[in-house]
């Protein structure tokens, strides 16, 4: 970086501004080459028993980041105005290497069916055109901004800051080219008209216009009591790896073989080409140049170019009119002075967000699900036909509105005699959106939220990012002597946040992501919600009448990441002592120090402990859909860890848990 400061005359500054920096950030495993295997467990309900081999998202994963920054700031002092007026370009390049299913995957119906050499259920091998063993996508953006701020002192009591900002981000299509076959793949809209995906195409160029407002104002004479805030729009960026996934996933960087019997068909052959186990090379192990060889054989894709492409298994797109995301933050703040001999203050803010432009990803080949047939009884969520996939599947980055959020956080300081500083806070936060994108790959980003209704249609719901409730207080204390004492303690509710499902996929969208519904007593008695036998029934209910949430929740489905774990206490203890070191003229400073965390786990071993949900509960899915009875009920069994005398959550028997203990040395040059 490169900075320089400029005077240019007594009410005139200038600071300009330059960045450079690369990172390459690496995946890698000590494993050696070998396909991923699922074995599900027999019953035919997607249920997973066991599964082994080389991790399905390490395989050729990297991201090589470049980013180049310049930034202008020109201000100008005039009267009890500060003008500050600024240009800035920014530009970013990211390769991404990811090839899920790189090694190979297979997944077979029942251990019986692996150990005899049956046929798989699904074969997949992700692989580079023309021997390419390290494919990668890249996207390039330049975002130019220009922006001008003034701070108004209107009165010695009252401040004003207002501003605007303009972005305008360009992408650029070089490293792109257009998939015909893809391009020529018709989907339906909501409004009924037909679009298509263009994946050698970014989103077009876009400005984002931030204004902003904000004030300060000292309501009493000695400026004791002030009220602060403000309101705005403020912008932000998304993570490149979610803009790769289209080249990745368009079928022109590498193509990403998904097969099983459907899919089998449509190439002409059948998935007992695959009977006999795994795929083998000449010396009997299961490579991947072996897998690769095989498809190759079946009539899968040894090169590429734009006009042939090829229609891949998935597709990643991004919406044409996307835009990064932005928020609407109004924030208000009261800090008042106590009029106390020693500095004594408490602080009370609240900050509210709406999104404006949030981000979230949807599946162009699924059918609306306003038509489908649905669940008799109490819950009555719809029923996915076979055909509800209207063609190749196709995950698509779009920008939503729905989303909001608000904390309101009270702090209290004061510093009662010399040396001692107190300090106490509280913070409560409640953040509601339609996803936290949960994972860099489409399809993961797109999975991995509970719903009723599929991942179309997902409700607005509790962040599972969030912690919703912290309280942190210190003291410290320095004495004449040169030592310092620092206690903190820390507390907080959430971090790991859960959702209660069902075992399997009971809507049958093909993502084992079901939200629960939580019965009444009244529907159970009633058989609007039945169990297969009375034994599930009242195991279950009795788990929901001793869990706090399902027992305040009955009559409603189960809120996606709305499950808390419980609270943590927390002390760390520090203690550091100075050492005057005369060197020559100059006099440095050795400073010795000891520091405990996680105090009070030193003498015992539960407490300082955070608790995670019990892994019998397999994270929240604690309801077994077993099929619909000849009335059209859903019919639900109960897994044998569920019952009355269950532990939702239990400690983290981990070694950060543990209390443990550092001895520093810091030499400090005067």
């Amino acid at each position: 970086s490169d900075l320089l400061n400029s005077r240019l005359g007594d009410n005139l500054s200038n600071q300009f501004l330059a960045t450079f920096s690369k990172l390459d950030d690496v995946r890698g495993t000590n494993s050696s080459e070998f396909p991923f295997i699922d074995i599900q467990d027999g019953t035919n309900t997607n249920t997973q028993y066991m599964a082994l081999g080389y991790e399905l998202f390490t395989w050729n994963n990297a991201v090589h980041n470049t980013h180049i920054s310049i930034k202008d700031d020109l201000v100008y002092y005039a009267g009890n105005h500060k003008v500050t007026m600024g240009v800035n370009y920014e530009y970013q390049m990211a390769d991404n290497a990811y090839m899920r299913n790189g090694t190979g995957y297979y997944r077979y119906a029942s251990v019986d069916d692996f150990i005899n050499g049956a046929a798989p259920e699904v074969v997949c091998l992700t692989y580079g055109y023309d021997g390419e063993k390290n494919p990668a996508a890249r996207v390039q953006f330049h975002k130019a901004g220009i922006y001008a701020q003034d701070e108004w002192n209107a009165t010695d009591a009252f401040k004003l800051t207002y501003g605007l900002r303009l972005d305008g981000l360009f992408f650029d299509n070089g490293d792109l080219m257009t998939n015909n076959k893809i391009l020529a793949l018709d989907y339906i809209g909501k409004d009924g008209q037909v679009r298509n995906i263009d994946t050698g195409k970014w989103p077009s160029a876009n400005v984002t216009v931030s204004p902003r407002i904000g004030f300060n104002w000292h309501l009493t004479e000695d400026k004791s009591l002030t009220l602060r805030g403000g309101t705005g729009f403020f912008s932000g960026r998304l993570p490149l790896v979610f803009f790769t996934n289209m080249p990745t996933n368009s079928g022109m960087v590498q193509y990403q073989a998904q097969i099983n019997a459907k899919n089998a068909d449509k190439m002409g052959f059948s998935m007992d080409v695959f009977k006999g186990g795994l795929v083998t090379d000449a010396n009997g192990k299961p490579t991947t140049q072996a897998l690769l060889d095989k498809l190759h054989s079946l009539g899968y894709p040894e090169t590429i170019s734009p006009e042939e492409g090829a229609v891949p298994s998935s597709i990643s797109a991004v919406d044409p009119k996307f835009k990064m995301p932005q928020v609407w933050k109004t924030s208000l703040a009261l800090d008042y002075k106590f009029p106390t001999s020693f500095p004594f203050s408490i602080t009370a803010e609240g900050i509210f967000n709406k999104t404006i432009n949030g981000v979230t990803i949807s599946d162009w080949s699924m059918m609306p699900v306003n038509g489908f047939t649905r669940f008799n009884g109490a819950d009555a969520r719809p029923i996915y036909p076979a055909t509800f996939r209207t063609g190749t599947k196709a995950f698509v980055l779009e920008n939503t509105n729905k989303g909001y959020g608000y904390s309101a956080n009270v702090t209290v300081n004061m510093r009662p005699i010399e040396g001692l500083s107190l300090m106490a806070a509280y913070t409560h936060t409640v953040s509601k959106e339609l996803t936290g994108m949960p994972g860099s790959a489409a399809e993961s980003a797109f999975t991995y939220v509970p719903t009723t209704e599929g991942p179309n249609n997902i409700k607005l719901h509790n962040s599972q990012y969030v912690t919703p409730d912290r309280v942190v207080a210190s003291a410290t204390y320095s004495d004449k002597s040169n030592n310092h004492f620092s206690l903190i303690y820390e507390a907080w509710r959430g971090g790991y946040n859960y959702s209660y499902m069902t075992v399997n996929d009971m809507n049958g969208d093909g993502y084992n992501y079901d939200a629960l519904y939580i019965p009444t007593d009244e529907q159970v008695k009633n058989n609007e919600f039945r169990f297969a036998s009375a034994d599930d029934r009242d195991r279950f209910m009795a788990y929901v009448h001793n869990n706090e949430y399902l027992s305040k929740n009955q009559g409603n489905y189960a809120e996606a990441y709305s499950v808390y774990s419980p609270w943590v206490h927390r002390f760390d203890l520090s203690y550091k002592h100075d050492f005057q070191v005369k060197v020559g003229k100059s006099v440095n400073k050795l400073q010795l120090s000891l520091d405990v965390k996680n105090l009070l786990n030193l003498f015992n071993s539960s407490w300082g402990v955070s608790k995670y949900m019990n892994l019998d509960l397999v994270e929240g899915r604690i309801l077994k859909y077993e099929g619909a009875d000849a009335e059209g009920y859903p019919v639900f069994s109960t897994p044998k860890a569920v019952n009355a005398n269950t532990q939702t959550f239990v400690p983290n028997k981990s070694i950060g848990q543990c209390w443990y203990a550092s001895v520093g040395i810091k030499y400090m040059f005067n």
